[in-house]
C-alpha cells in the first residue's frame, strides 16, 4: 500500500506539472467561456444549447486527456527507461500500474469538478439571457458530468492496456481511438439490426459480427446523458445503476488483464 501511494502521488504531481495539459486546459477553458456566446445564436433554445455545448466540450476535453494520459503515462517511463529504476526497487508491478491508473482517474474527475464550477456560471448566465420553459435541472447536469467522467476513466483503462501490450506508441494511440469509435457506434448498430429494416439490409454474418462487437467492446454510448440534462427528462435510476456496475466490472477486467501482461513483460 505504501508503494502504491508513492506511485500515485508521484504520477499525480507529474500530471499537474505537465505543460501540454496546461495548454489543453487553457484552450478548454476558453471554449467553456464561449459557450454563452455561441448559444445566443439559438434564440429559442439558448439554455438547452448552452447545456449541450458545455457537456460536449467537457466530453471532448476528457477524451483528449484520457488518451494522452492513458497512453503516455507508462510508455514515457518505458521509453526513458525510468521504469527499470523504479521496478528495481521493492515495488510490485501491480502497485505501479494501479498507482498510475488511480492518479489518471483522479485527475479526470478533478477536471470534471473544476469544469463543473465553470459550467455552473456559463449555463446560469445563458439561462438568464432568454428564459426557457424548461427549468435547469442541476442534478441531471451533474449526473451527465459524472457519467462522462466514468466513461473516459474506462477509456483511460483501455489506453493503459494498449500501452502495456505494445512498446511502440503507434498501437496505443490508434488502438484506443479505434476502440472508442467502435464502442461508441455499437449501440446504434445493435439497435438497427434488431429493427425490421436493419435485419433485411445487413447479412446474417454482418449481424453476428455487430452483435459480437456489441458484447465484447466497451459500450461508451451507455454513458451519454446529455439529452436528460438538456431537456430535464426523468433520470432512469435503474439504468444508471446497471451502467455503473458495468463500468466497475469492465474497468476492473481491463486492469486485471493489464496487470497480468505487465507482470510478464520484460524490460531491457
Amino acid at each position: 500500500m505504501q508503494h502504491f501511494k508513492l506511485i500515485f502521488s508521484a504520477t499525480f504531481v507529474a500530471i499537474k506539472r505537465d505543460r501540454l495539459l496546461h495548454a489543453l486546459a487553457g484552450a478548454s477553458l476558453l471554449l467553456f467561456l464561449l459557450v454563452p456566446v455561441i448559444s445566443m445564436f439559438s434564440m429559442r433554445q439558448v439554455q438547452e444549447l448552452a447545456i449541450t455545448l458545455f457537456l460536449s466540450s467537457l466530453s471532448f476535453t476528457l477524451l483528449i486527456f484520457s488518451i494522452l494520459l492513458g497512453v503516455f503515462s507508462i510508455w514515457k517511463d518505458i521509453e526513458k527507461r525510468y521504469i527499470i529504476s523504479v521496478l528495481s526497487m521493492p515495488i510490485k508491478r501491480r502497485d505501479y500500474l494501479l498507482g498510475k491508473f488511480s492518479a489518471i482517474a483522479l485527475f479526470l474527475m478533478f477536471t470534471v469538478c473544476l469544469m463543473g464550477i465553470i459550467g455552473y456560471g456559463t449555463i446560469t448566465f445563458a439561462a438568464h439571457q432568454y428564459q426557457s420553459e424548461i427549468p435547469v435541472s442541476w442534478p441531471n447536469i451533474f449526473t451527465a458530468m459524472l457519467m462522462s467522467g466514468a466513461k473516459y476513466i474506462l477509456l483511460a483503462a483501455v489506453a493503459l492496456l494498449f500501452s502495456v501490450i505494445s512498446t511502440s506508441i503507434f498501437l496505443p494511440i490508434t488502438g484506443t481511438i479505434g476502440i472508442f469509435l467502435a464502442g461508441s457506434a455499437t449501440q446504434g448498430l445493435y439497435e438497427y439490426i434488431n429493427s425490421g429494416s436493419g435485419a433485411q439490409d445487413i447479412s446474417l454474418t454482418g449481424q453476428y459480427v455487430i452483435k459480437a462487437l456489441y458484447y465484447l467492446l466497451p459500450n461508451f454510448s451507455a454513458f451519454d446523458y446529455q439529452v436528460y440534462a438538456a431537456y430535464t427528462l426523468a433520470l432512469p435510476l435503474d439504468t444508471i445503476f446497471y451502467t455503473v456496475c458495468y463500468w466497475l466490472i469492465y474497468t476492473s477486467f481491463l486492469l486485471f488483464c493489464a496487470s497480468i501482461i505487465f507482470e510478464k513483460k520484460e524490460f531491457r
